[in-house]
């Protein structure tokens, strides 16, 4: 595990944010030269603390859209079948996510179709691909609440520090 001070954490808080921020302006923020920032920035990306760099994008933007979040029961629980269904979830593009759970459920997925209809045609799909999908429970988003996803860095930093 990385030891991170409050820089390292500022970085990445501020990089969840602004990804496009030039190297500069981020050592500037932090209040640090431009060379030891580079070399803080590098050493969390070996890390593997910074997975990638992207953008976030205005669904509402881009058109009408529904967003579902599926609870899923699989028909059985053997390796195999958890192992098939996770490899069919990368052949779905509208599943922009999916969480194998502990409890009631076996997954959680997080679907982005244009309307209730293709929803609805992508579900039938997958149940007669026989992807292993016994049952599933949808509960539609009516509009979000909060979405920055910016995880509690201080909290599961200092976590990390008391358990080392």
């Amino acid at each position: 595990m990385t030891r991170l001070d409050q820089r390292d954490l500022d970085i990445l808080r501020i990089l969840w944010r602004e990804g496009r921020i030039t190297k500069a302006a981020l050592a500037a923020r932090i209040n640090l030269s431009p060379t030891p920032c580079w070399e803080r920035l590098k050493r969390l990306e070996k890390a593997g603390l910074i997975e990638g760099y992207g953008a976030r994008i205005s669904l509402r933007a881009l058109g009408p859209h529904v967003l579902v979040f599926v609870a899923a029961e699989l028909d059985n629980h053997r390796t195999e079948t958890f192992a098939g269904f996770e490899a069919a979830m990368q052949e779905y593009p509208e599943v922009t996510g999916c969480w194998a759970l502990g409890g009631g459920f076996d997954y959680l997925m997080q679907v982005v179709t244009p309307s209730i209809d293709s929803y609805q045609r992508l579900i039938d799909g997958m149940l007669a691909a026989r992807i292993g999908l016994a049952r599933y429970y949808t509960y539609i988003v009516t509009k979000p609440v909060k979405t920055s996803g910016l995880p509690p860095l201080d909290l599961l930093a200092s976590q990390a520090r008391q358990t080392n």
